[in-house]
C-alpha cells in the first residue's frame, strides 16, 4: 500500500547519503535536515554553520537560540518535526569566507526541495530566512532589499513570511530598524501560535 511516511522517510534517507557537493566541501558532506509529510511550518534557512555540522542537529547555535526566541517557541517544540520542518537552502556546511560563512551550495535546493514540499501534506506556511531563502522561493516578487522584503512580509502571506536571518552578525540591523523587533516579531509569534494550535 502506498505510504507517503514512506517516501519522506525514504527520501529523508536520500537526502542525508547525498554527496554531490562532495568536492566543494572543505568539512565533507553531512547534510543537515528535519522533516515529516505533517509538518505545519516548514523554516527555509540557508545552509549550517559549523557547530550545526558539528552535532547534526540543525540551528543548534546562537542563531537557533535566537530564531526560536523570535518564535517564542520552546526547544521541545521546535526539534518536533510535526510542528517545523527545518530546511536549509544548501545542506551542508559550505566552508568559511572572508566575512562569515560561504554562501550555501547552490545543487541542493533544485535536488531536493520540490520532492521534499510535495511529501508534506500539512504546510500551513512558510518561513523565509535570509536573502538566499527569499530569492529562491520569491524570485522577482522579492524587493530590492532584504529589509523591504521584510517590512512588506503582507505580499506574500498566507503562504510565505520573509523573515532575516537571526545571526548575532545582524544585532546591528536589529537595532537600525526597530520596527522589525516592535512590529514584526509580535506578527510572527501570532501566526506561530496560531497556526500550531489549528487543528
Amino acid at each position: 500500500m502506498f505510504s507517503y511516511f514512506y517516501v519522506m522517510d525514504e527520501l529523508l534517507k536520500e537526502i542525508r547519503k547525498c554527496t554531490v557537493c562532495k568536492d566543494f566541501l572543505p568539512y565533507g558532506p553531512r547534510p543537515i535536515i528535519q522533516a515529516s509529510k505533517t509538518s505545519k511550518i516548514v523554516i527555509i534557512g540557508q545552509a549550517p554553520g559549523i557547530k550545526v555540522h558539528d552535532t547534526g542537529i540543525p540551528w543548534n547555535d546562537a542563531s537557533g537560540k535566537n530564531l526560536r526566541e523570535w518564535l517564542n517557541v520552546s526547544e521541545k517544540t521546535f526539534y518536533d518535526k510535526a510542528h517545523f520542518a527545518l530546511i536549509p537552502i544548501g545542506f551542508c556546511f559550505p566552508g568559511t569566507g572572508k566575512s562569515g560563512d560561504l554562501p550555501p551550495r547552490p545543487e541542493c535546493a533544485p535536488l531536493w526541495h520540490k520532492q521534499l514540499l510535495e511529501s508534506m501534506t500539512e504546510i500551513r506556511l512558510t518561513i523565509l530566512i535570509g536573502q538566499y531563502a527569499q530569492k529562491y522561493y520569491l524570485k522577482n516578487l522579492k524587493k530590492r532589499t532584504l529589509t523591504e522584503t521584510v517590512k512588506n512580509y503582507e505580499t506574500y502571506l498566507p503562504e510565505y513570511l520573509p523573515l532575516p536571518h537571526p545571526s548575532p552578525r545582524n544585532n546591528i540591523w536589529q537595532k537600525k530598524n526597530s520596527w522589525f523587533k516592535e512590529d514584526i516579531l509580535k506578527i510572527l509569534q501570532e501566526i506561530v501560535k496560531e497556526t500550531l494550535h489549528k487543528d
